[in-house]
């Protein structure tokens, strides 16, 4: 039997006077990869937000791990073992490649790990040890993917949650990226993916879900989820 560690439940959110998520429920099991497809504007980032702590939920509950985390601030949730890569990667850009990586190791658990942590990071990404020294800024777009990939992974993670990390960049690129997710995965790594494209989505997935209008529509196993259901959901068709 698969052992639950995420599960958010009726969760509302708000901009001001302006409701982004509403009634949003969904779990994930220890190992799985999950699928958090919609369009721009469905509400996937602002529920990952929620989900780390970034922006409060005015209603609902998030557990993980069987443990309420519901207004925990986002330091503790990843002391506890969440961890994002956020959509537009929010890299310090005149700071080393390397000094970005350590910066994910802030909290008291990852900090006596930072070491270790470092060199699993070049492991997974060689041209990050290469360009170490380099500034984050210089570097490629794919190449700073890595590094807020990197970045998420100093922090010893239980869960992460990759938000859009597939945006603007050349397929050849998000292949390497999505190889590497499945490496994470294979190791252990639960990982939620918020991503538009329904296809890849499906494929790199073990359930999806879709959200549209801050509303989760539909649920399911990836491999018995058709595209066509998918997109009649995803455009409220």
């Amino acid at each position: 039997m698969s052992e639950e560690i995420l599960r958010v439940t009726d969760v509302d959110v708000f901009y001001s006077d302006f409701q982004a998520v509403s009634k949003a429920s969904f779990f994930a099991n220890k190992g799985e990869i999950i699928s958090l497809i919609g369009t721009n504007g469905a509400g996937k980032t602002t529920l990952m937000r929620a989900i780390s702590g970034v922006l409060p939920a005015k209603s609902g509950q998030v557990f993980f791990e069987g443990t309420e985390i519901t207004g925990l601030p986002p330091h503790k949730i990843v002391e506890l073992g969440i961890s994002l890569v956020p959509e537009g990667r929010h890299l310090f850009g005149r700071m080393s490649v390397k000094d970005n990586l350590i910066m994910g190791s802030y909290t008291p658990r990852a900090r006596k790990g930072a070491k270790s942590g470092l060199e699993k990071v070049y492991e997974l990404f060689p041209v990050l040890k290469e360009k170490s020294e380099q500034s984050a800024g210089s570097l490629s777009g794919g190449q700073q993917q890595m590094v807020a990939i990197g970045r998420a992974l100093m922090s010893d993670p239980k869960l992460i949650c990759f938000d859009e990390i597939a945006l603007g960049l050349a397929p050849t690129i998000i292949k390497d990226i999505y190889s590497r997710v499945r490496e994470l995965n294979g190791a252990g790594l639960t990982i939620i993916l918020v991503e538009q494209d329904v296809r890849r989505s499906l494929k790199e997935s073990t359930r999806a879900y879709v959200m549209l209008k801050g509303k989760v529509t539909l649920e399911g196993l990836s491999a018995e989820l058709t595209e066509d259901e998918v997109s009649k959901a995803y455009f409220g068709m």
